[in-house]
């Protein structure tokens, strides 16, 4: 049979720095089978260009009426949540946020004001790893970015001083938002897109589709049939070292088995600024103030496409030890880990193996969530 695998590439995360702003920064890809049933439609969207990332929509319909009517909405959605939540579109809902917040309560749509109550509640979850008030931090590290200057240690101490999650005030009753500190910035880059996703999904359920994925630059939820002559829909992992010209060139790390479920995938590998010879992440340690620098990527397998994306930066911040205490605290939640370095070694949350698909790609540990799988070169 005729499988294709294609390389996802997320935009991922809070930090737009780097100049390959459509350009796929993590690297999952999708195999999947080509061919159809007669019973059904299956099809696929091709990449596309949607909130500045690639895009792509696969859908197991039971006409083709309803395989159009799936894809056309779910490559729709993302466009209104971009119109709503984008950090760098001036005419945005969260632009108006950030201009207007300190000054006063801000009224905001329901689709904005639900994703910024996950998002205070995955930065209390994980101890303000994650956080969205990160904004004054991406922009010092942007125009760090532009001017090949590093920022001080004081412009890093007074931008850290207008971030926490406690400091973004929301009034439910009302729908508003409101700064706790002037000079405060949200940016949503670390969730926005696995809402979107979620957002998709739910619609082409609603539509009528049997199954299907929704991957929007490496947020990935798959759910229901999957193709033709496969138990599973199959996700395979990248390797965080093949540079980003090789897309066509050594396979994936790992395949994933999944079945209504969503991965994300955060690292460095794909998106950084180098400043003065120092690559920094765009993932921010709001403690350091600095691009996080423990792992090579996190890769979060989830029920859910926001869990995923918000976990995959709360852990890419946290390290292998935090990251995988909170991630074993979680239900119907795993993580595989590779820990920064020039050897690639890959670790797993206690029940991550049961996602592995069968193949010579991984050499197992023999013991312990600890222990290290080596990628056969």
């Amino acid at each position: 049979m005729d499988f294709g695998f294609c390389r996802l590439v997320p935009m991922k995360k809070h930090l737009r720095i780097v100049i390959t702003a459509a350009v796929p920064v993590l690297l999952l890809g999708m195999l999947y089978l080509r061919g159809r049933s007669a019973a059904v439609v299956q099809q696929d969207s091709g990449y596309r260009v949607v909130m500045g990332t690639f895009s792509r929509v696969v859908v197991i319909a039971p006409s083709q009426r309803v395989a159009d009517r799936c894809i056309a909405e779910a490559l729709e959605i993302p466009n209104r949540i971009e119109a709503l939540m984008s950090y760098h579109r001036d005419d945005s809902e969260l632009s108006k946020i950030n201009r207007y917040a300190a000054q006063g309560p801000v009224p905001v749509s329901e689709l904005t004001f639900e994703v910024l109550q996950k998002a205070i509640q995955f930065s209390r979850l994980s101890d303000g790893a994650f956080d969205v008030t990160v904004g004054p931090l991406v922009d010092l590290w942007r125009q760090a970015g532009r001017t090949n200057e590093a920022p001080t240690e004081q412009a890093l101490a007074e931008a850290r001083c207008k971030v926490g999650s406690e400091k973004l005030i929301l009034d439910e009753k009302n729908r508003t938002v409101r700064f706790a500190v002037e000079g405060m910035r949200v940016d949503l880059g670390g969730i926005a897109k696995g809402y979107a996703v979620d957002q998709c999904v739910e619609a082409m359920q609603k539509h009528g589709a049997l199954g299907g994925l929704v991957d929007l630059g490496g947020n990935i939820r798959c759910f229901g049939q999957p193709p033709q002559g496969q138990q599973h829909w199959r996700i395979g992992l990248q390797d965080p070292r093949v540079a980003p010209d090789e897309f066509a060139g050594p396979g994936p790390l790992l395949v994933l088995n999944l079945m209504n479920q969503s991965v994300a995938t955060s690292g460095d590998y794909r998106r950084f600024v180098n400043v003065q010879g120092q690559r920094q992440s765009h993932v921010i340690d709001t403690t350091t103030g600095k691009g996080a620098d423990k792992l090579a990527s996190d890769t979060i397998i989830a029920v859910d496409a926001t869990t995923a994306d918000a976990l995959s930066t709360a852990v890419n911040v946290l390290g292998q030890e935090k990251g995988l205490a909170l991630i074993e605290r979680l239900p119907s939640v795993e993580a595989i880990l590779i820990p920064a370095g020039t050897e690639i070694s890959l670790v797993y949350s206690d029940g991550a193996r049961t996602y592995l698909a069968p193949g010579p790609e991984i050499n197992e540990p023999e013991n312990g969530k600890q222990d290290s799988a080596r990628v056969r070169q």
